[in-house]
This record gives structure tokens, sequence and C-alpha cells, in this order.
């Protein structure tokens, strides 16, 4: 049920308004600790789970935890996803997480959107850090391609080809605050990381899947 919206009072200041959005692609078996965890963040207005053509029980899971859905088709990548997310909300910030995280905590979700709401800086970009050596290396590689992520709304829309990008979005998001040279900072994610790809679909399939994943991602490295 929608709760009525009130002016808020003269001389009051307006709470910033986040929401959240988790683009999903066959992640019935993650997707509901995610959402759970989000529940018990007293921070968050929203949270919208974008299906990205998903065949498997993504969107019943995410009704079955209390999130709102919104179903694509066909699958629009992951960039795609993301923008249709942001059009489907309200919110001055928007929070990106994967649906396929492991070791979310509240405090992590925390932890990303204090330096935003605070006016400290327009984004900011998890990090994992002592989940598993593979995700940790990765990231500590590459910052720029974490999903995990808080903007405000109006660097997203000021960002206008993230539909294309697919995979590439983080990279597009960040490529774009370097050149614009607006403020963000990297947030430490302890103890956390994620299902990798070889891990969902088996080693070739899985191998073939990151293979198109860098290469949509190499497109849109910084070249600055």
């Amino acid at each position: 049920m929608m709760q009525e919206q009130t002016a808020p009072k003269a001389g009051s200041k307006r709470r910033t308004k986040v929401s959240v959005v988790i683009p999903a692609y066959n992640e019935e078996k993650t997707l509901g600790a995610v959402l759970d965890v989000l529940h018990q963040v007293e921070l968050i207005d929203d949270i919208l789970v974008v299906s990205d053509g998903s065949t498997d029980g993504t969107v019943q899971v995410a009704k079955e935890h209390r999130a709102r859905v919104l179903e694509l088709q066909p699958n629009r990548g992951k960039g795609g996803a993301m923008q249709a997310g942001v059009k489907a909300t309200f919110a001055d910030v928007v929070l990106f997480l994967d649906a396929d995280l492991m070791g979310l905590k509240p405090e992590h979700v925390r932890d990303l959107l204090r330096p935003v709401l605070q006016g400290e800086v327009d984004m900011s970009v998890g990090v994992f850090d002592g989940g598993r050596p593979i995700t940790d290396l990765s990231q500590a590689m590459a910052p720029y391609l974490s999903g995990q992520r808080a903007v405000r709304r109006h660097v997203l829309e000021s960002l206008f080809d993230l539909d294309l990008s697919r995979f590439g979005a983080e990279v597009a998001l960040t490529r774009f605050f370097k050149r614009r040279g607006a403020r963000w900072a990297e947030v430490a994610l302890t103890d956390m990381t994620h299902v990798m790809k070889e891990e969902k679909l088996g080693l070739v399939k899985g191998f073939v899947a990151r293979m198109k994943m860098y290469w949509e991602i190499a497109k849109y490295l910084p070249k600055d």
C-alpha cells in the first residue's frame, strides 16, 4: 500500500531519499539473502529488482522478499537494466547492488551510503576486502568494475549512454566522474564477495561469459 506523501513543515530539512536498484539475471539462489539485509537498513526508502530477461525464479523471489519488481524482455544487459531501474525510481540517491553478493551486512550498506548522504562525495564505490582472494584481487586491480555504488541522481541523469554500455556500465560511470572532476570515494566492503560466472555457469560457459563481459568493459575503460 502506498503511503500518503505529506509536505515537509516550513523550515524543516527534507530527508534525502534512497532507492536501491538491483539488476538481476537468473539470480534466484542469492537474491533473497541480499534483500533480507536491505530490509534491515533504515536509510532505504525503496527497493527495486530489475529482472533483466530472467528465466528462473528471480521475479518470484523478489516478490516474496517484499521488493518492487521491474521485468525487462528481452535481456538488455546490465547497463540497460541499471538505467531502466533509475527511471523507475524517485529517490535523490540510487544505490546499485549486485544480486549475487555473499556476506552482505547492513553496515556495508550504511558505509556505502554515508559519504553520499553526508554530502562528502557524489558517488561511493564499494571494493571487496577480505572476502575471497580471487574477487579481492580483481577489485584491487580494477575498482572501477565494482557493481556496488551509491550515486546522486542528477549524475545518473547526465550519463545518457548508460544503457548502451551493457557490462561496462560501472566503467562508464567511473570515466564520467573522472572527466567531470566530480567527487567520489572507495569504500572497503569487509568479508564480502560474490558468485563468479564460472560457479554459476560452469567452467566453459562461465569463461565465455567472462570474456564477453571483458570485451564490453574494454570499450569503456578510462582513456585518460
